[in-house]
């Protein structure tokens, strides 16, 4: 399923950036549109789920002075997709030549050292759901079906944001994402 949406996204480029981010709720309208700006809605991409909560694009535009490609909003499981529909965005971005993938997203918390707005940096998750996108046929050139978590979240991707935070003056919390179906 994620080839075709590959194609079509290198298609559309005249370079797919080693950079990824998917803005989940909220952070959909932070990024820089110009006329250098490239906007794909997800209907146009073959095989890509189309989100019905969020605006649904996918945008290469500059950030820090490098070309970043953007996904306005994200698809969910409670939107009816399967595990394996939900993986297509991730799967075809990577397909293209995405190398990082940086995810936000708006979420609830049970530490109740936190308050609504904080900002935290997620260091591990835990899955609490049977359903996987790892079930069904492996596609062998996206990898081994039972990658190695121990670094999921790039130690020095972290550190990177860290440090941004610090001199944003930004108070960066860290904590382990769980979740479920729901």
């Amino acid at each position: 399923m994620y080839k075709q949406a590959a194609e079509y996204i290198k298609s559309r480029l005249d370079c797919v950036p080693e950079t990824a981010v998917i803005l989940g709720t909220g952070l959909g309208g932070i990024i820089d549109i110009n006329k250098d700006s490239v906007l794909i809605p997800y209907r146009d991409i073959p095989e890509f789920p189309i989100s019905t909560v969020h605006k649904g694009n996918l945008i290469l535009t500059c950030a820090g002075g490098k070309k970043v490609l953007f996904m306005q909003g994200r698809v969910h499981f409670y939107e009816g997709y399967t595990m394996q529909q939900l993986a297509v965005p991730v799967q075809a971005l990577y397909a293209a030549g995405v190398k990082r993938l940086i995810v936000t997203n708006a979420s609830g918390g049970i530490n109740e050292d936190y308050v609504p707005g904080d900002i935290v940096m997620i260091t591990d998750h835990i899955k609490l759901d049977l359903d996987s996108p790892l079930r069904g046929k492996n596609p062998d050139e996206l990898g081994n079906r039972f990658f190695d978590m121990t670094q999921a979240y790039t130690p020095r991707l972290r550190e990177t944001a860290l440090k941004a935070a610090g001199i944003a003056r930004i108070e960066l919390k860290s904590g382990i994402y769980a979740y479920m179906g729901g």
